[in-house]
């Protein structure tokens, strides 16, 4: 890890500053729908390169607790560039690299967030047998300068189904704030910036039984066995029904899911199950008894109304057997490694055992998108709430606006009150540019 050596701080904001011109250069070299490397017209074999640049602003009013906010107030700013390039090698095998930058400087170190990340994290990413993330430079907790590849690799689609191996992105269930069954580097609800799911190192094979069902085997692979997964997946549709089921190893926790997803009357309702055999006991007792098997249940449904433009409204219900009775208990799990990991690793989306969630969104026009989301405890009666703002300016540039106003008694000295009542008042902007 790098110290603060001055002389290392300022090569690493020249590097920085260096390569955010080149990404601004190579960019403009080619269009907001990407820059084609190559293309040869016989084979329909081609490579293309598509470079995001995010600028992110954050700023926060914190509670006054100095035990876990030493600060009154914080400000952090977040660059991150991607570059993908997408392979086309023949008309049944594909490729895809992804290597990004990203530096996050704060103006204060320390304090922490129970309610979840709302940037994206620069913390390692679990699932991977090879990190492939490299720290250029680092200052404490004031700035954090890294890079890394997260995606490569590579697709085969056969007559029967698909193949892809590499590190790719992973997503399961129907969720959409929270989720059950969505165990590979899950978003947390606060989250943002979900363009790009993190990227585990894996291997999938889908097996199409019928038109309407299909078998899958998803590897995937960690430093150790303990860290890896092997699963099995049953998709299947049947008329207005979409379900399936999973089953495997999940790190060291067995895994049995299932989820559910239909249309009703208009409305998409979904649901999702899910019971893990553990090899600790729980903290936040079990169930049937049994501290170490935890279950994780969300029901949700969505409609859109005919007002205007079209109002959609969300409302999901997320039962987490990860997390713990109370808010106030959390300070007893401090030490207790095995829930740290858990939490951090997005085992558990909520801090306590019972979240809500309701999102209305509505479309101005074509290019503003305005949403309100509210988040809370059912346990506390805790929450936050979240408008937003999305204008897409043209198709190579969007601008995000959020704002996060939590409710709650607030933290005193040192020890939780309710979930979300620790998190602070914060202001988010993101600048998004496509080449």
């Amino acid at each position: 890890m790098a110290g603060c050596d001055p002389r290392r701080q300022g090569r690493g904001r020249f590097a920085l500053t260096a390569f955010l011109a080149g990404c601004v250069l190579l960019g403009t070299a080619g269009s907001a729908f990407g820059l084609e490397l190559w293309y040869d017209e016989e084979t329909d074999r081609g490579a293309e390169l598509r470079t995001t640049l995010k600028l992110t602003g954050y700023a926060s009013a914190n509670p006054s607790d100095p035990w876990i906010y030493p600060n009154a107030t914080s400000v952090t700013g977040l660059v991150r560039t991607r570059f993908g390039v997408n392979l086309t090698l023949s008309d049944r095998v594909s490729a895809e690299l992804a290597y990004e930058h990203h530096a996050q400087r704060a103006s204060h170190g320390g304090g922490i967030s129970v309610a979840g990340n709302i940037l994206t994290s620069l913390s390692e990413s679990p699932w991977r047998a090879a990190p492939l993330d490299w720290q250029i430079v680092r200052d404490g907790d004031n700035f954090n300068y890294r890079h890394e590849i997260d995606r490569a690799l590579v697709t085969v689609k056969p007559d029967w189904g698909l193949i892809t191996v590499g590190r790719q992105a992973i997503g399961f269930g129907r969720g959409v704030l929270f989720s059950a069954v969505d165990v590979f580097a899950p978003f947390s609800p606060l989250e943002v910036d979900r363009e790009w799911r993190r990227g585990v190192d894996a291997l999938r094979i889908e097996y199409r039984t019928s038109p309407l069902t299909s078998l899958e085997l998803t590897a995937v692979f960690g430093e150790r066995w303990e860290d890896s997964a092997l699963l099995g997946r049953f998709r299947g549709y049947v008329g207005e029904l979409d379900g399936e089921i999973i089953v495997g190893k999940r790190g060291e926790d067995a895994m049995f899911a299932g989820v559910l997803s239909a249309a009703l009357g208009g409305a998409a309702v979904h649901s999702e199950l899910a019971l893990f055999h553990t090899p600790e006991e729980q903290p936040g007792g079990g169930l049937f008894g049994k501290k170490d098997l935890a279950a994780k249940l969300v029901l949700g449904a969505s409609y859109t109304f005919n007002v205007g433009n079209g109002l959609t409204v969300l409302g999901e219900y997320h039962y987490s057997g990860f997390g713990l009775k109370h808010a106030e208990d959390v300070v007893e799990q401090i030490l207790n490694q095995d829930f740290i990991k858990r939490y951090l690793r997005g085992d558990s989306q909520i801090l306590g055992q019972h979240g809500l969630a309701l999102q209305a969104s509505y479309p101005f026009n074509e290019t503003l998108l305005g949403a309100l989301v509210f988040l809370g405890s059912l346990t506390d009666a805790s929450g936050i709430a979240i408008p937003s703002l999305v204008w897409s300016v043209n198709d190579a540039t969007t601008v995000t606006l959020s704002a996060f106003l939590p409710w709650g008694p607030s933290p005193e000295n040192g020890n939780l009150r309710s979930e979300y009542g620790s998190s602070p008042f914060s202001l988010f902007a993101q600048l998004s540019l496509y080449f």
